[in-house]
């Protein structure tokens, strides 16, 4: 008898995307609009709308907004990767490059990791439009921290 495997790829435990966008629903995450869409063995994807939540006043996404997403799948990825019973992940630095601008439909950010050790993690983060032009490359870094007293509880995915 063989059960499922509890690991795939750089993740300690099969990320649950269901799971990653129903709890961000609560959210800024939920309120721009974001979807996890798609995880591999050594990626996280998600995707957010361009349009008048994510728009600066002159009617283009704003930069913040392309950071949000960074950061939502930065923190996400390195929850995933750490037992969340013990450790949880919260950003410490992030930079974006903001390449080209989008003014409607959809951005896709994939995460991947640089490092990933045990006390911090490094993430690159490629954000493109929809015919697949960059449009932001950002690194974020994570803290991973020590849970004072062990639970099964989310931890700090941002």
């Amino acid at each position: 008898m063989s059960s499922a495997p509890t690991t795939f790829g750089i993740w300690h435990v099969v990320p649950s995307l269901e799971m990653a966008n129903t709890l961000s629903s609560r959210s800024l995450i939920g309120r721009l609009g974001i979807e996890f869409t798609d995880v591999d063995e050594g990626s996280l994807t998600a995707r957010m709308p361009v349009d008048p939540r994510t728009h600066q006043p002159a009617g283009v996404l704003h930069g913040g907004a392309s950071v949000v997403l960074a950061e939502t799948l930065a923190s996400w990825a390195a929850t995933f990767t750490v037992d969340r019973g013990t450790a949880s992940c919260v950003g410490m630095e992030i930079n974006a490059n903001h390449l080209r601008p989008v003014t409607s439909g959809w951005v896709t950010g994939v995460a991947r990791p640089v490092a990933l050790g045990r006390r911090t993690q490094v993430w690159e983060i490629r954000i493109t439009d929809e015919a697949d032009s960059l449009v932001c490359i950002s690194r974020c870094t994570i803290a991973v921290l020590p849970q004072a007293q062990p639970t099964r509880g989310l931890g700090g995915a941002s």
